[in-house]
């Protein structure tokens, strides 16, 4: 190999390290702006609710940025490709404090949403009904921070008419066919589902349940910014 084509091809291989460095920087950028989109449309929505100092206040507060430091490889990059795709308005939006967690909730469970949010499973309740709302996530993904729920936990859902709070009362293991820990409760309830053991390799074999039910529900109308 000469000395000259020896420069060349190192030349080419910088080049291309740059390039794909930018584009990769690129494609971040990109991920955060696109991902923030639909949580800024439901706050618009909530935010022209009908009620005292309600003009440009948010229902939830948290970080506007998407904490992948606990995400895989594969999510994070399912995550921002759906992003470019997937432009509904949330139905509502999934909030646990104690994880810094704060997802937009989308119609349905195929990939195309879990990569973008939490699913609602049909055959549930809606969120905002009464019953037993059923959301799916990926362990891999926006669930991952289930792996650390405790009993006494709270899990905030707010839809654009009210914000419902819901403490953590049952944690379950259980095989794919248990669909009965979606059935009603006998009270207003919250049910998460995603899959276990959380770092297995491949399909994981089981399923990560958390149950939890109704404490409080209040209007957005009614809530007052300053207390938050």
């Amino acid at each position: 190999m000469s000395k000259r084509f020896a420069e060349f091809v190192e030349r080419l291989l910088l080049v291309t390290g740059v390039a794909l460095v930018a584009v990769y920087c690129l494609g971040r950028l990109e991920g955060w702006f696109s991902s923030r989109q639909a949580l800024r449309a439901f706050d618009e929505v909530v935010a022209a609710q009908p009620g005292p100092e309600r003009a440009g206040t948010r229902l939830v507060a948290s970080d506007e940025r998407v904490d992948f430091q606990l995400w895989s490889e594969k999510r994070i990059r399912d995550y921002k490709e759906s992003l470019l795709v997937e432009k509904r308005l949330p139905w509502a939006v999934l909030a646990i404090s104690k994880f810094g967690l704060r997802a937009p909730v989308f119609d349905g469970t195929d990939d195309l949403v879990l990569n973008r949010g939490i699913g609602w499973i049909s055959g549930t309740a809606r969120p905002g009904d009464a019953g037993n709302i059923g959301l799916a996530g990926h362990r891999d993904g926006f669930f991952r921070g289930l792996k650390d729920i405790t009993g006494g936990d709270v899990i905030t859902l707010t839809t654009p008419q009210e914000q419902s709070d819901y403490v953590v009362d049952e944690i379950e293991i259980v095989t794919p066919d248990r669909v009965d820990v979606l059935a009603p409760r006998g009270k207003a309830s919250l049910t998460l589902v995603t899959c276990y053991p959380f770092y297995f390799v491949g399909d994981a074999p089981q399923r990560f349940i958390v149950h939890a039910s109704l404490t409080r529900t209040v209007a957005t109308s009614a809530i007052d910014v300053a207390s938050r």
